[in-house]
Parts: C-alpha cells; sequence; structure tokens
C-alpha cells in the first residue's frame, strides 16, 4: 500500500522533504507533547495542592478534570478555525494561550484561580493540537507522510505514560522551594520556544477565500462536548448523582441535534462526509476502542500499583515506563517493516494488545507486583500498540484529499480524547467499585474487559485493513 492522498499541496517536496520541515514537525510535536503531558502530570501533585491552596476536595476534582473541560469546548472546532483563520496563527495562538494560563496556574494563589486557569489551558491546547494533522496532511505525503503520522502517535503515547514520571521528579525536586508549582512553570519556557520557532517553521497557511464560520454548529457543538465530558469526568468522584446522567442525555440529544444541522448547512463546522471516505470510518471506530482501552489501562494499573500496592507515583510511574518507551520506538519506526505487512499491523497490534491486557491481568490478580509476567506483558503491550497505532493513523489518513484535512483532523482529535476520557470514566468507574473488595480482583477485572474491548476493535481494525488494501 502506498500512502497517498488525492491532492496533495506539493508532492515533490513532500515526498523528499528537506531538513526544514522536519524541524518544523519536532516544533509541532514539541508542542503538542506539552499539551499531553498536563493531563497526567498533575495528577501527582494533588497532596500538595490541597496543602499548600487549602483546596476540597471538589475543588482537587476540577484542577484535574477542568483541562479536559476545557479542551472538549473547543476540541470540534480547532481544526476548521485553523482552516478558516490560518493553522499557523492558531497553533501560536494555542501555545500562548496555554503557555500564559500555564503561568497562571503556576502562581495561583487560590484553588479558584488554578481552575479557571486550567480551563483555559485547556482551551488553549484544543486550538493547539488538531493544527499538528492538519500540517502533516498538507506539508507530507507518501512514505514521508508515514514517518510523520509515525512521529505523532509516538509522542502521544510517550507524553500520556511521562505524565506522572516527570510530575514525581518535578514534586520530589521541590525546586526553590516551590514545591508543586514547577509542574506547570515547567510549560512557560518550552511554551514561549515552541511560539518563536513556529512563527519562523509553519507555513501560514491563510484563510480560504469564500468559507464562513458556522456558528449555528459551533453553538450546539460546543455544550453538546461538554454536556458529555463534564458527567464522564465528574460523576466517578461524586458517585453519580442524577445530574450527570441528564446532563449525558442532553448531550447526545445536541449531538444528534448537531448531525442534523451539519447536514442542512452549506458550509458546516465538520463535513461528516468524510466518514466516507474509505478508510475513514472504520479508522476513527478502532481508534476510539483503542484509545479507550488505552486510557483505561494506565488509570487502573497505575491507580493499583499507587492504592493497591502502596507504590509512590513516581515509583508507578516508573513501573509502566519499559510500556511507554517500546510503544514510542514501535510506533515510530512500524514503517521500516516489509510494506506488505502494513496492513495487517493494525488488526495483529490489537489482537497481540487484548493477549497483554489479559496477562496484566492474570499478572496481577493474586496481589503482587506481577514479576516477571507483568514485564513481559507490558512489552508486548508496548509492541502491539506500537505497531497498531503508528499504521492506525496512517491508514485512517491515507485516502483523505488535502481540502478536507481540516475535517478529517478535527475527527480524529475528537475521537482520541473523547475516547480516553470514557476510557478512564468506564474503566475508573468499574475499577473502583470492585476495589472495595480487593484492588488486585478490580484491576485483574478490569483489564479482562480491557482485552474484550481490544478484540472488539480488533474487527473494526480488520475493516481497515481491507480498505487499506
Amino acid at each position: 500500500m502506498t500512502l497517498t492522498t488525492e491532492s496533495p499541496a506539493n508532492p515533490d517536496r513532500a515526498a523528499r522533504p528537506g531538513r526544514r520541515p522536519w524541524f518544523m514537525l519536532a516544533v509541532l510535536l514539541l508542542g503538542q507533547f506539552m499539551a499531553l503531558l498536563d493531563v497526567t502530570v498533575v495528577n501527582v501533585a494533588m497532596t500538595d495542592i490541597r496543602t499548600d491552596l487549602h483546596a476540597s476536595g471538589a475543588a482537587l476534582q476540577l484542577v484535574v478534570s477542568g483541562y479536559t473541560v476545557g479542551y472538549a469546548m473547543l476540541l470540534i472546532t480547532g481544526a476548521r478555525l485553523g482552516e478558516l483563520f490560518g493553522r499557523r496563527r492558531l497553533f501560536v495562538t494555542g501555545v500562548l494561550v496555554f503557555t500564559g494560563c500555564s503561568l497562571l496556574c503556576g502562581f495561583a494563589p487560590d484553588p479558584t484561580t488554578l481552575i479557571v486557569a486550567r480551563i483555559a489551558q485547556g482551551a488553549g491546547s484544543a486550538l493547539m493540537m488538531p493544527q499538528v494533522i492538519s500540517v502533516i496532511q498538507a506539508q507530507f505525503s507518501g512514505p514521508a507522510r508515514a514517518r510523520a503520522l509515525s512521529a505523532y502517535t509516538a509522542t502521544i503515547s510517550v507524553a500520556f505514560v511521562s505524565g506522572q514520571v516527570l510530575g514525581g521528579v518535578l514534586v520530589g525536586a521541590d525546586l526553590f522551594g516551590a514545591g508543586w508549582r514547577p509542574v506547570f512553570l515547567v510549560n512557560v519556557p518550552i511554551g514561549v520556544l515552541v511560539a518563536a520557532l513556529a512563527l519562523r517553521l509553519v507555513p501560514g497557511g491563510a484563510a480560504k477565500a469564500g468559507r464562513r464560520l458556522d456558528l449555528a454548529g459551533l453553538a450546539i457543538a460546543v455544550p453538546a462536548v461538554v454536556l458529555v465530558v463534564l458527567p464522564l469526568v465528574l460523576g466517578r468522584e461524586t458517585g453519580w448523582p442524577g445530574w450527570t446522567f441528564g446532563s449525558l442525555a442532553a448531550g447526545v440529544l445536541l449531538a444528534v441535534l448537531f448531525v442534523v444541522v451539519e447536514r442542512r448547512v452549506r458550509d458546516p463546522l465538520v463535513d461528516l462526509g468524510v466518514l466516507k471516505i474509505r478508510g475513514v470510518a472504520p479508522g476513527l471506530a478502532a481508534l476510539a476502542t483503542g484509545v479507550a482501552a488505552y486510557g483505561g489501562f494506565l488509570f487502573c494499573v497505575a491507580l493499583h500499583l499507587q492504592a493497591g500496592l502502596g507504590q509512590t507515583a513516581l515509583a508507578a510511574g516508573l513501573t509502566m515506563a519499559p510500556g511507554g518507551v517500546v510503544f514510542g520506538l514501535c510506533g515510530f519506526f512500524w514503517h521500516k517493516l516489509p510494506e506488505r505487512l502494513h496492513a495487517a499491523l493494525t488488526p495483529g497490534g490489537y489482537a497481540g494488545s487484548a493477549i497483554a491486557y489479559a496477562l496484566l491481568g492474570i499478572s496481577l490478580k493474586d496481589g503482587g507486583t506481577g514479576g516477571a509476567l507483568f514485564f513481559a506483558a507490558l512489552v508486548l503491550f508496548g509492541l502491539s500498540m506500537g505497531l497498531a497505532f503508528g499504521s492506525l493513523t496512517a491508514h485512517t489518513l491515507s485516502h483523505v484529499p488535502l481540502e478536507r484535512a481540516a475535517d478529517a483532523s478535527g475527527l480524529l482529535t475528537t475521537t482520541l480524547q473523547l475516547g480516553q476520557v470514557i476510557g478512564v470514566a468506564t474503566f475508573g468507574s468499574l475499577f473502583l467499585t470492585l476495589a472495595a473488595g480487593t484492588s488486585a480482583h478490580a484491576v485483574a477485572t478490569t483489564m479482562t474487559w480491557a482485552a474484550v474491548l481490544m478484540l472488539v476493535g480488533t474487527g473494526f481494525a480488520v475493516v481497515l485493513a481491507r480498505a487499506s488494501r
């Protein structure tokens, strides 16, 4: 299979890109890594934040989940805004908003300021991250695009695992006696560097003539996503009160209304017709199941290692690190394998991941650290998911023409983030319910269901593989 588009921006340059496009990609991925890191890095600092700011349990929940809520508010619109106002402009704007809010988080004098800054920080991330996929679609094609997308997926995998490790290091170091605050302040110099380099390296991507912002779609999409995400991130901790189910129902109804409206307007916020492009629908379905299982795995196993086995957050992060490293390496180098194997990597990787999840559950069910079987399962997971995710992204987008890149990237990033939120909410709720008995039984059960979900994803991956061929 050859990875091409129907209308690449500059085929000759993209097929054999010089050094400048790769420097540009490195800058974009550094910004993405910084934004993804902040999803989990704050978890390690919760105890210190509670003590220093005298924060309540509800406030701490909002510190953690506010970032996701803010991200969700503009997630589905970020790619289209980049198309309308210029991808470089939106990326740099997102980086500056994220960086400024990181500074505000780092100097927050009270919980309210920290919560508001976290929500705004998430909104900045939503402006920034969808531009990465759009720029990759526009600036790379053929084998170069496969390598760029491999770097994209490797960054995602490493960032999710690295959050707890880096957070533990920064909190433990207590730099300048600042306690938890460097967890946020470390973003400031990185963000300034990324913004400065992006202004020089990222193409402007001027607004397209005749295009308009679909205000009706925007007015429906923002509350729809928030009404779905908010109860998912808060429901578990609050005991799933009635408002959470009402919010979910309202969000689903608004989502249906959004689809109806988008099919009627001339210039929709998201052109849902992109789902008819070969490989996109099964690719997104496979991505959703894989990310949901992955999010549940990271949450449940890390919680078991800390709450069940008494490890520190840093130790738990280091325990999980081998799987993340292998994931990142395989996600980056999958395209080096013979081309005849590429279509089979996603279904094969998903099946291997299902086995890995099952082995993780078996290794931990007796209450120990899992020993050699646990380590082997982590390595198998990293190998399988690295090969699967790297090829999954490339195959899902391989037939998307340039003029529809914004719609595809918006749907992909939305699927990626909502899949993770849903995975953490569902598997996390199951784990915490069962952990009232024993943590070992809880993690074994949740990993078994994660394996089942990956088998469902394998079915979608098979459909994707057929479309790729």
